[in-house]
């Protein structure tokens, strides 16, 4: 019977080491100064834009940690509060809605004041490329939707996640996507804001790579077996069929 214990060692670790970080994503957790602007999304440190936002001060948070490529299936769920002036605060679904145009590729929006925002850029600078149209989030509808697509440098609204109905909201990335940036919505100035979001982002689709990582999975786990058993299959079920 030890090689039958040997047999359950192996898919026990099997399946701990090679399959379930696989298909398995409980999210990455970050926070979100009230100081990020999505116009510094991709950009190098020294960048600027009018009224003293540069980066790396002002630079929108880079989502890490979870698979970000076209066709990713990602949720948010945020928390806290943040102001664009430093006294007027409020949560991530933002305040009274306002506009403003595009800055160094990246799309410009309509959107509540201080509300949780997001833009995806592929591996190249933004402000090498035209600028996308903007989206516009000015009604309760547009902001509580179930899924949205945004292109490559089209800033859109995050909020706090949830979309009609108390349901979680899906955000698709674009073809070309491989990176993920979050930031506050303001109209310029980021450098005086304050307060700050706590933001986990999950991914709701399986990481493009997992077509390739369970096959290797499963040649590893057989090594394992050959390791544990220490001798071939077909012996260990002639002995198990003579003891019965």
């Amino acid at each position: 019977m030890t090689s039958f214990s040997n047999v359950s060692r192996f898919l026990r670790l099997s399946f701990v080491f090679f399959v379930l970080p696989a298909v398995v994503n409980a999210g990455v957790l970050v926070s979100v100064s009230g100081k990020a602007s999505p116009y510094l999304a991709g950009m190098p440190n020294g960048s600027a834009l009018p009224f003293g936002d540069t980066a790396p001060a002002q630079s929108p948070v880079l989502v890490s940690g979870i698979g970000i490529f076209g066709g990713a299936l990602l949720q948010f769920d945020a928390t806290g509060s943040v102001s664009y002036n430093n006294s007027s605060f409020s949560g991530p679904d933002g305040s009274f809605v306002f506009n403003r145009g595009s800055a160094n590729g990246i799309s410009g929006y309509t959107v509540t004041a201080n509300a949780l925002l997001g833009v995806f850029l592929g591996s190249a600078r933004p402000d090498l490329s035209a600028a996308p149209n903007s989206m516009d989030f000015s009604t309760d509808a547009s902001r509580l939707y179930q899924t949205l697509t945004p292109e490559l440098r089209q800033v859109f609204f995050i909020g706090d996640g949830i979309g009609a109905g108390g349901v979680r909201q899906t955000v698709i990335a674009p073809a070309g996507a491989s990176r993920l940036f979050l930031g506050t919505a303001d109209g310029s100035e980021w450098n005086n804001n304050g307060g700050s979001f706590a933001v986990t982002v999950s991914s709701a689709s399986a990481v493009p790579e997992a077509s390739a990582t369970v096959p290797i999975a499963f040649i590893c786990a057989y090594l394992m077996f050959v390791w544990f058993s220490r001798r071939p299959l077909s012996r260990t079920v002639v002995k198990v069929a003579a003891t019965v």
